[in-house]
């Protein structure tokens, strides 16, 4: 790239002796204890006296930077739930008198934090759970969740700062509560708690846009986008009674979709310099963690596996949750990959343009590819938008940015080089991939098979069987594959990249000779046959038959001298084998 910062990789050593003088930038504490899984609950972590690397410092950084909302977008998985509930256990007055949940950490080095602990009223809910097919029940699940919060503080109820209709209205929310009233719930509620405490209130909303991520898949986005902009404009935008506000998510959703009325939003992105180290685990801290527990001789394949995500100028970020599984298993595996579905990401790329699986393409052989990224998240783009798509993958975690033009030099958005994050996220995309051919994976196996050995008779008939069972697989439902085959051909060569990754080098959409082939597969060892594959789609008016087009196709591989790079590259031209693909709808025939 022309234009661009380079940042260099941090190093792979670490001083362990200087670790051990910074406490107050790196503290593991309680090492000698059990490693917990999935805890989420800072009270529970500390009381247990589990595996905990201070992220405390947090705290203080979020107070002093004196903003009244900010949103702090990470991947999942990257310790968001266990930071808010650090947050409210240290300032909600539910837990005053609990300082012993933070001695020891960076947060109580300083008498003034001392003093703030315990000291205002928080009101802290969750959206992680809100994961609903339709809009009906999505709203009552939030709704229910409203409730809850004024069933947790009906003892003000009690109090005499509470006028008669005002006591009568909360006792009715924590009973029923209509889609209107939730709207201004938390409004009413932090003016009822301020007056109680006598202090304004906190407000912290985990997973913020887990909803919003459900009514993309399931159709409801224009209902969701109308009840949560409301909803965020009385509680952030118009409370009077705020002191300040946490929402954490993995996407920053557009400002016009839900954010349109929040000029008092402070945006905290995985391209911010804020709060950088205190979501994941750095280098330093995972390699300090690894020694004491034993695995310091693993170092460099847990870097290979585990690092490479990248928040602001901070390279070389691991995930919290394979780390932690790692120094309680001592065994390699797609920990963090695993956690969720990916069937976003997989719907994405599977179903995108020709142009998203070319992209993807190059990722899965370990390039890089360069393309603008927009990090307000526009969900309804995403079916026609590739920089949408690389901008999700992007803040999902799935890639990561290598170099970006400087914004001050280019009148336009700036270009991002992305990559795969790491070795991890690359295995859960092979396995993905592999799974979109589950359905017909006798099929696809024969048919790779028969292509390798030269059976023609047998490359048509896995092939005829396989593209009945994937055309509409690799469709948008739009109808498209009577006119273009590219969605099917570059899924396919995805799989091709995949299962055949090992020997050949699979590539597709190249320039060589006069223009852009198809397909090439290219032997590592070069005694082995290489394979040019040209897709043509039947022109009706032109071509009597699949066989005139087998032929336009065979022709094209000629005239193009397609086969040009195999044979710089050492390839005997006796050693090439090229092959036209002709389609007509769900038909296919193959020749040579």
């Amino acid at each position: 790239m022309t234009d661009t910062k380079k940042t260099e990789n941090a190093t792979n050593t670490v001083n362990i002796e200087n670790i051990k003088k910074k406490e107050n930038k790196i503290n593991i504490a309680n090492m000698t204890h059990t490693v917990g899984i999935g805890i989420q609950d800072f009270l529970k972590l500390r009381e247990n006296h589990n595996f905990y690397i201070d992220k405390t410092s947090f705290i203080k950084e979020w107070w002093e930077s004196g903003d009244d909302v900010t949103l702090i977008t990470r991947p999942r998985r990257f310790g968001k739930t266990l930071n808010m509930s650090m947050v409210e256990e240290f300032f909600s007055v539910d837990y005053a008198g609990r300082g012993d949940l933070f001695e020891g950490l960076s947060i109580w080095e300083e008498e003034k934090y001392q003093n703030l602990q315990g000291t205002y009223p928080v009101i802290s809910l969750s959206f992680a759970g809100v994961k609903e097919t339709d809009f009906e029940s999505t709203k009552r699940r939030i709704i229910e969740l409203l409730m809850f919060q004024f069933e947790k503080y009906s003892f003000v109820i009690e109090s005499n700062k509470l006028s008669g209709n005002e006591k009568e209205y909360m006792s009715r929310m924590a009973r029923n509560m209509d889609a209107f009233e939730a709207g201004s719930s938390l409004h009413r509620l932090s003016d009822y708690l301020c007056r109680y405490y006598g202090k304004k209130v906190i407000i912290l909303l985990d997973e913020y846009d887990t909803p919003m991520q459900e009514a993309y898949v399931y159709g409801y986005w224009d209902e969701m986008v109308a009840f949560i902009r409301n909803f965020f404009n009385s509680t952030f935008k118009t409370n009077p009674y705020l002191e300040r506000a946490i929402m954490t998510g993995i996407t920053r959703v557009s400002k016009e979709s839900v954010f349109s009325d929040l000029n008092n939003l402070k945006v905290v992105t995985t391209t911010s310099n804020e709060y950088a180290t205190s979501f994941g685990f750095t280098e330093e801290e995972v390699f300090a963690a690894l020694d004491t527990c034993g695995f310091g001789e693993e170092k460099e394949k847990v870097k290979e596996w585990y690092d490479g995500f990248v928040f602001g100028k901070n390279r070389d970020i691991y995930n919290p949750w394979s780390i932690i599984n790692f120094l309680d298993t001592g065994e390699y595996t797609t920990y963090w990959a695993n956690t969720s579905s990916n069937s976003l990401v997989g719907k994405l790329i599977r179903e995108g343009s020709s142009q998203v699986k070319t992209g993807f393409e190059a990722l899965l052989r370990g390039e890089s590819i360069i393309c603008p990224i927009d990090e307000q998240i526009v969900y309804n783009q995403l079916n026609g938008s590739k920089a949408a798509i690389w901008s999700l993958l992007v803040a999902s975690g799935y890639l990561k940015i290598l170099a970006y033009e400087d914004m001050g030099k280019v009148g336009r958005r700036a270009n991002y080089e992305l990559t795969i994050t790491n070795g991890e996220v690359r295995i859960m995309f092979e396995s993905m991939v592999q799974g979109w051919f589950d359905e017909s994976e006798e099929e696809y196996n024969y048919f790779l098979k028969a292509l390798l050995l030269g059976d023609l008779k047998a490359m048509n008939h896995y092939m005829q069987r396989l593209t009945i069972t994937m055309f509409s697989y690799f469709d948008t439902g739009k109808g498209k594959f009577g006119d273009e085959p590219e969605r099917f051909y570059h899924g396919f060569v995805l799989g091709l990249l995949v299962d055949l990754g090992r020997d050949y080098i699979v590539t597709s959409n190249r320039e060589s000779g006069f223009g852009r082939y198809d397909v090439v597969i290219e032997p590592k060892d070069k005694t082995k046959d290489a394979f040019v594959l040209e897709f043509k789609v039947r022109d009706l008016e032109d071509e009597k038959s699949l066989s005139e087009t087998v032929e336009k196709a065979l022709a094209q591989i000629e005239e193009k001298q397609y086969e040009t790079d195999l044979i710089a590259r050492g390839i005997p031209k006796e050693k090439i084998r090229k092959y036209g693909f002709a389609f007509e709808g769900k038909n296919v025939l193959i020749g040579v």
